[in-house]
């Protein structure tokens, strides 16, 4: 399949001037709905990839194969530029590349790889980022592992929470030098915090979930945030759905006493049934 096209749209989005929330995706039909409602970008993260593959919570365990994997299932359903959070690129340097190659070759429009250090070691109770001469290594072997240049790569860390702002905003910078094409920040963040990592890059900004006076969009597009995520409730909302109604149904509820099942128009909608009805009459008959 031909990606460049999401890819640029992608580019688009976080090089104009508003910040945008993604759509929370995991799978070939969440990505349709998505994409259905109107959302610009999607986001695959690396916990949600965890809990929909393994069924485990995110300690690390998922493979680079596995994931990269599910992305591809989520990228071939339809044409929503999809970013995709990489973690620490499943090692050092050298496997980020791999995880790069792997992550474009499935058609991703954007990925993060992360300075923090994982995964826990023996011993770690809280955590840590990797030195920052890794990082920048990191971040140098993913821009030298792209081949579609239009691919979207993102600098991504913790550190101002974990580290202290002085330190974060030092990585951010370094990591800007290196050449990626925006700064993913996790974390808490206040808003002096966030003037203060405005003032000294000049990159597309992204941010993890916010609260409080944080949630302002238009002051978050004023200092340069392009996307900022708003959790992952559609796989929680998807998991409390398939609890209750099989929990009805084994506790006697009839199918079609059921309560909040989508419809069949709806079904007919997600699995793009009036495509392959087309194809089976153009083909088949």
């Amino acid at each position: 399949m031909h990606w460049t096209d999401r890819r640029e749209r992608y580019h688009e989005t976080i090089g104009g001037s508003a910040c945008i929330h993604p759509g929370s995706v995991y799978d070939a039909i969440s990505a349709r709905i998505a994409e259905e409602l109107g959302f610009e970008v999607g986001m695959f993260a690396g916990s949600i990839a965890s809990f929909t593959v393994l069924g485990a919570p995110d300690l690390i365990v998922l493979t680079l194969t596995e994931f990269a994997e599910q992305a591809y299932r989520i990228n071939r359903a339809g044409k929503l530029p999809l970013m995709v959070d990489a973690d620490h690129g499943y090692g050092n340097a050298l496997n980020v590349m791999r995880t790069v190659q792997e992550l474009e070759t499935a058609g991703v429009a954007g990925l993060m790889i992360e300075d923090t250090l994982l995964p826990r070691g023996f011993g770690e109770k809280k955590p840590a980022v990797i030195s920052i001469e890794e990082g920048i290594g990191k971040m140098r072997a993913a821009l030298a592992a792209r081949e579609d240049k239009s691919l979207v790569i993102i600098g991504r860390t913790s550190s101002p929470s974990i580290s202290g702002l002085a330190d974060g905003i030092k990585r951010l910078k370094a990591y800007e030098a290196t050449g990626v094409d925006a700064l993913f920040i996790a974390g808490g963040l206040t808003r002096s915090d966030l003037d203060a990592i405005a003032a000294e890059v000049k990159v597309p900004l992204m941010l993890g979930g916010v609260s409080g006076d944080m949630q302002d969009t238009d002051y978050l597009a004023s200092r340069g945030v392009r996307i900022a995520l708003q959790g992952h409730q559609p796989f929680s909302a998807a998991v409390k759905a398939t609890y209750d109604t099989l929990k009805a149904l084994r506790d006697g509820t009839k199918p079609t006493a059921l309560q909040g099942v989508a419809s069949a128009d709806l079904m007919a909608k997600v699995t793009r049934a009036g495509d392959y009805k087309s194809w089976t009459e153009k083909f088949l008959d």
